[in-house]
């Protein structure tokens, strides 16, 4: 006899938490660390906004073009392993803000995305590596 099967755990992750990873910011192995395994969930926006800031940083100069390169191929291959919502007129007219914190439009959409997630099935975690990020996740809720 088998005990009950544990479910993974249910992460949804922000565009910061990517890009530290990815670019091995400080914090980087812990979030690696503690993604491994888990259901990985996130909005399309991820991609969208890890290409744009490696752009970014490649045209700064702080990417070399052979690092450019490896992150950018990353990022295609990671896209597989997250399930990634569209984003959608209903997270768009939403009204759902959080009650103090006036997050950016881009980080309202991942916080509407992950509220989404987290009312179709439980989230145990927001994964976030920016503050004011992580703050409108708990005034709205969410487990950071």
């Amino acid at each position: 006899m088998t005990g009950p099967v544990a479910s993974r755990r249910r992460l949804y992750v922000d565009t910061s938490a990517y890009l530290c990873i990815l670019l091995a910011e400080d914090g980087a192995d812990r979030l690696a660390a503690e993604s491994k395994g888990a259901e990985l969930l996130s909005s399309v926006l991820l991609v969208l906004e890890a290409k744009r800031n490696l752009i970014r940083l490649a045209r700064e100069g702080s990417l070399k073009p052979e690092q450019y390169k490896v992150c950018m191929d990353r990022v295609d291959e990671d896209t597989a392993l997250f399930v990634l919502r569209d984003l959608t007129l209903d997270l768009c007219a939403s009204s759902v803000l959080p009650p103090v914190a006036t997050p950016r439009s881009l980080d309202l959409a991942h916080l509407r995305t992950a509220l989404w997630f987290h009312a179709t099935e439980p989230i145990d975690r927001f994964v976030t590596a920016d503050g004011a990020q992580e703050t409108a996740a708990k005034e709205l809720g969410l487990p950071v």
